[in-house]
């Protein structure tokens, strides 16, 4: 039976998350702008390359790049934000499906990890 993970395995996640959301931010910046409108408050950034159709064409194929790498980003951050919070309230390392620990190894290999390797093998077989 696997045991939740060491408080000091613990703060090495949670270090390595806050790094990795750090670079996630910077790189959301980078590829995204404030917008108000926007339900997450951020909008991909349209590139302005010229007027000429094939400007306008690659204008186009580099803003739906753009688009994608900001929901991966967002979806990643948002998975970093609920590890982060439930490190905070004692709870990270817990399978949320059946509630036994998660194996310190899975965590360690994907910290995000919010279910154990049983639950997500079911869960995969149901897909």
């Amino acid at each position: 039976m696997d045991k939740k993970p060491e408080k000091k395995t613990i703060e090495d996640i949670k270090k390595q998350l806050l790094a990795k959301k750090k670079q996630i931010l910077a790189d959301l910046s980078r590829v995204s702008r404030q917008d108000n409108h926007e339900a997450d408050d951020r909008t991909a950034k349209f590139p302005e390359y010229g007027n000429k159709a094939d400007e306008n064409a690659q204008e186009i194929s580099d803003y739906s790049t753009t688009i994608v790498a900001e929901k991966v980003l967002e979806k990643i951050l948002a998975d970093i934000d609920k590890t982060l919070e439930r490190i905070e309230n004692g709870t990270y390392g817990i399978c949320k499906y059946c509630g036994k620990a998660i194996n310190e190894k899975r965590l360690l290999a994907r910290p995000t990890a919010n279910s154990c390797i049983s639950c997500k093998q079911k869960l995969q077989e149901n897909e």
